[in-house]
């Protein structure tokens, strides 16, 4: 006998109870997992095509786990000693870039500027701020994994939990389906299709976009000889999984750092500036339509309320489950209307369930 909608109800309510209770206590014990499964989740359909090309499935992910290894000895080598330089040179930069900022004021609007005013103490404790707190960002991302031993262990056991996850992710999935309630079991298969291609649009195509761009931002910045070029990339491709603020952050970094170093040529500043429309224009036109769709459903303000909000309550944990919630919450909430649309709650004795219960459709009765 299926259980009543007021029982379904409860069930699920106490479920997100105790999963939102999880996440509280045990969120930094999580991260590895959770990281791992993530990881899993996204390396699947390369797997998935390695066994179509007559690969079996361990050695697909053999295959997939050497080029990670390879292409992380690279980043470790190249990419991240030159990214962790330039982001300390930047921090140390940064006082200079508000003294500039503050000559450019007093200049043109020298009221803006004298003693006692707002804008000058806001510049002076802002630029006092980051001399002496940006050294200190490495130190507070550490600290909010734990020890360096805790990072260590992060390192070994994410990578072991992706392969496990990846080697077995068909096997398990499989057993998720054989313990379905046969009742309901079509209708949670079908959600369960519509959330993973919700997901798997938004996340592969979205990450796709982020790489891409990260990529052009960097390489171009770089080329016109902009300093930190490298950094102002990362952190512009970075941001752009969360709709607009990557472009405006990056684009207002961008510029700045221009009219710092290229102060008289604007030829250069402008080159910036066309490089940020460029990549916004692809963005906009080219990237985000191919690659994610219009079918992925997630709003950019919701997406942006969900980050913040499980962000602020679980920490980085809580950022790497909201998008996954939002997008099953989004088919959710879509199929829950479809049915409320459906039902004789909505169209009353003249709509589908009412037909139903006269005998014939709406159309063959005069």
């Amino acid at each position: 006998m299926s259980l009543s909608a007021r029982d379904q109800l409860k069930y699920w309510g106490i479920a997100a109870l105790v999963f939102a209770v999880v996440l509280w206590f045990l969120g930094d014990v999580l991260l590895p997992f959770v990281l791992g499964m993530a990881i899993a989740y996204l390396l699947d359909p390369v797997a998935d095509r390695l066994q179509r090309w007559g690969l079996s499935r361990g050695a697909a992910t053999a295959v997939i786990t050497v080029g990670a290894i390879l292409v992380f000895v690279l980043a470790a080598l190249v990419l991240i000693p030159a990214l962790v330089a330039q982001t300390i040179d930047l921090i140390d930069l940064a006082p200079q870039l508000l003294s500039r900022l503050q000559d450019f004021l007093a200049q043109h609007f020298p009221n803006a500027l004298d003693e006692g005013a707002p804008a000058r103490e806001a510049l002076n404790s802002i630029g006092q701020t980051i001399k002496e707190r940006g050294p200190q960002l490495f130190e507070t991302v550490l600290g909010s994994l734990g020890s360096f031993i805790n990072v260590m262990v992060l390192l070994v056991i994410v990578p072991v939990v992706a392969v496990y996850m990846l080697l077995d992710w068909d096997r398990m999935t499989a057993r998720i389906d054989a313990l379905l309630p046969r009742d309901h079991a079509p209708v949670v298969r079908r959600l369960a299709r519509d959330i993973d291609a919700s997901l798997s649009g938004f996340i592969r195509g979205m990450g796709t976009v982020c790489l891409i761009l990260g990529i052009y931002y960097a390489v171009a910045l770089m080329v016109v000889g902009l300093q930190f070029g490298l950094v102002v990339g990362f952190i512009a491709g970075l941001l752009t999984f969360i709709p607009y603020l990557g472009a405006m952050i990056g684009g207002v970094l961008a510029i700045g750092l221009a009219l710092f170093q290229f102060w008289g040529e604007w030829w250069w500043i402008a080159a910036v500036a066309v490089i940020f429309l460029l990549g916004q224009f692809a963005e906009g036109n080219f990237l985000t339509p191919k690659l994610v769709g219009d079918s992925v459903g997630l709003h950019p303000v919701w997406l942006i309320l969900a980050l913040s909000v499980f962000g602020a309550l679980f920490g980085f944990v809580g950022m790497l489950v909201a998008v996954p919630l939002m997008a099953a919450l989004g088919v959710i909430a879509r199929f829950g209307v479809d049915q409320y649309l459906d039902s004789s709650l909505y169209g009353g004795m003249s709509g589908p369930a009412a037909n139903l219960v006269h005998g014939a459709p709406e159309r063959d009765r005069p």
